[in-house]
């Protein structure tokens, strides 16, 4: 492995499908400890089984990150699961 993301921290907005869920599975595998979300918690609950099965460090939350209010909780979220340290910001919205 030429590169190694072991021990950083990232979030990955919109990361139960496509480019997403790619990128999530990426730093995943790099060993980034991922946080991330979607609209959809029957979507979330199934990548988040997926990826544990993986050996993959991913938790994840329900959040329109349209939603301001959503938007807000998430980070409150992520600030308590990643003890106010983030290194990576993905933000994927459609």
């Amino acid at each position: 492995m030429r590169w190694s993301l072991e021990g950083k921290t990232a979030l990955v907005t919109g990361g139960s499908r496509g480019i997403g869920h790619a990128i999530v599975e990426e730093l995943a595998k790099f060993g980034a400890i991922v946080h991330t979300c979607c609209r959809k918690e029957s979507e979330l609950e199934k990548c988040l089984e997926k990826w544990k099965k993986k050996g993959f460090k991913v938790t994840g939350s329900v959040c329109d990150v349209s939603q301001g209010d959503q938007r807000e909780k998430l980070m409150e979220a992520v600030s308590s699961i990643f003890q106010g340290k983030l290194n990576i910001l993905v933000s994927l919205m459609i």
